[in-house]
């Protein structure tokens, strides 16, 4: 799969010092972007959709898939069907915190997982929940972080599913900006793992005491996370022209462009859209449609 992802990328790889015609001066190195997921057989339903859609408007920009456990069969095989990179980072560590965290939740603690996006071989990555499909191409995403001014981009806020009422007894927590980590995008050299093992050694208890219960596990500690650490969240709408902070499967006042693509009521770009929280696949929305298009393609290719 092409690693062209923007016009850093055009730029030629430096020589070896060794080359005789190496310069004094090398061309800095391309940077190097991607989208993960995590997956595994049990969500095949919501896997499919999504890589046929990231097929479609995305498959210049690599995706990697972290497994959500071993149940991988059809998993790999549409891995290789798609192109995808199947992720090997060693999750051992992070599978050790979350079990600290959430010890008597063993079937749902590896959401944290999602994490592992972090350990990926990438300048800039795109994490992206896979109850999702794209609308458009999420190249115009990248490149727009500054650390200290942009450290890390959401696309939605989420007021109810973050903290509970005892976060204003702490400063950091005062007037923060919360949001839903079904979509971030951030650079390992900004937020990594490490800050996450760092935060949770020194403010374990203040975490639990403020965190949101009513099984919410990784959307809490993302936000958390980068509150303590005092990151500058930005959203979508904000750094990418024309974007629209929409992806709500349940939005409204929804039309669509010359091209399909569908625009929020203020005529701006819906890039993707989200079923969060659906107990159900999708039925009559306005973005059904399209998720059951995909989702027939994506059956025919794989041949199910």
């Amino acid at each position: 799969m092409p690693d062209q992802l923007s016009p850093d990328h055009l730029l030629p790889n430096p020589l070896p010092s060794s080359s005789p015609n190496s310069s004094p001066n090398p061309a800095p190195a391309a940077r190097t972007y991607g989208i993960a997921i995590v997956a595994n057989d049990r969500i095949s339903d919501w896997l499919l959709p999504f890589l046929e859609s990231y097929r479609a408007t995305n498959a210049a920009t690599p995706l990697y898939l972290i497994p959500y456990d071993d149940n991988l069969d059809l998993t790999r095989r549409a891995a290789d069907v798609y192109g995808v990179h199947l992720a090997t980072e060693d999750s051992r560590e992070l599978d050790a915190l979350a079990s600290r965290l959430y010890p008597l939740f063993p079937g749902h603690r590896r959401r944290l997982r999602k994490f592992l996006s972090l350990a990926l071989p990438l300048d800039e990555v795109l994490y992206v929940d896979v109850d999702t499909i794209l609308f458009r191409d999420m190249r115009e995403v990248f490149g727009k972080l500054e650390p200290g001014k942009v450290d890390f981009i959401m696309a939605s806020t989420s007021d109810e599913y973050v903290y509970n009422k005892k976060r204003d007894k702490y400063d950091f927590l005062r007037d923060v900006r919360l949001f839903n980590d079904g979509f971030f995008l951030t650079s390992n050299k900004i937020l990594s793992l490490q800050h996450f093992y760092d935060v949770i050694e020194e403010d374990e208890k203040i975490f639990h005491a403020v965190r949101k219960h009513g099984m919410l596990f990784a959307q809490p500690l993302t936000n958390f996370v980068t509150h303590r650490r005092g990151l500058q969240i930005a959203s979508l709408t904000e750094c990418v022209a024309g974007a629209s902070d929409e992806s709500f499967y349940k939005a409204t006042n929804v039309r669509f462009d010359a091209d399909g693509g569908p625009l929020d009521w203020a005529g701006n770009r819906i890039f993707f859209a989200h079923w969060a929280g659906a107990v159900s696949l999708p039925s009559r929305r306005v973005f059904d449609k399209a998720w059951h298009d995909y989702a027939r393609q994506a059956s025919a290719r794989m041949k199910i």
